[in-house]
């Protein structure tokens, strides 16, 4: 019987090294895939808000979720995943997910930026195991006509969100009660 182990020892050696390997490369595939769509959600995003591109300019960080999906019929759901961005170079990828319940039915989808405009929020953020919008901190999520009117002087809070790229069949978009935890 050892003899038998010992001649199978080695092809499955190999065989768990070329697995691990392919999931390697399939990580780092999705983490370059991941990264291109940020890219592109953070730059659309910037081309149709200079409140948003304004903010951006000044952010200690910026949390980028390119694709949430959410569906739901009395009881919903929505995730997707995302990156941090700190100085143009992405630092971490997050998940971002949730579970509602209450008059709703449809599906659609969305993107959402949030942006760190102080160190304190920003290193608070990066400690912490998970992220709970709306029982953290102070986020304002900024629509058209409060983003007409923010400039670098009207600043008042260190935690902005822009919500961008909706598409879908479903009534109003909340991120409170989304949690946000970090892809190791």
């Amino acid at each position: 019987m050892s003899i038998f182990f010992n001649t199978l020892r080695l092809p499955i050696l190999v065989l768990a090294a070329a697995l691990s390997l392919f999931a390697a490369q399939s990580t780092y595939a999705k983490d370059a895939h991941l990264d291109r769509e940020v890219d592109a959600a953070l730059k659309a995003l910037y081309q149709t808000s200079p409140a948003a591109k304004a903010l951006g300019d000044k952010a200690k960080g910026i949390l980028v979720f390119p694709n949430i999906v959410r569906a739901g019929f009395i009881v919903g759901a929505q995730g997707g995943d995302g990156a941090l961005i700190k100085g143009g170079k992405t630092v971490g990828y997050y998940s971002s997910g949730g579970v509602s319940a209450g008059l709703q039915a449809g599906a659609q989808s969305y993107g959402y930026a949030v942006f760190f405009m102080s160190n304190k929020e920003m290193k608070a953020f990066e400690k912490s195991k998970g992220w709970e919008i709306g029982s953290g901190p102070t986020l304002v999520i900024v629509d058209q006509g409060m983003a007409k009117d923010l400039t670098s002087t009207t600043l008042k809070s260190d935690i902005y969100a822009f919500i961008f790229d909706q598409k879908g069949l479903m009534g109003g978009i909340s991120l409170k009660g989304s949690k946000i935890s970090k892809i190791k």
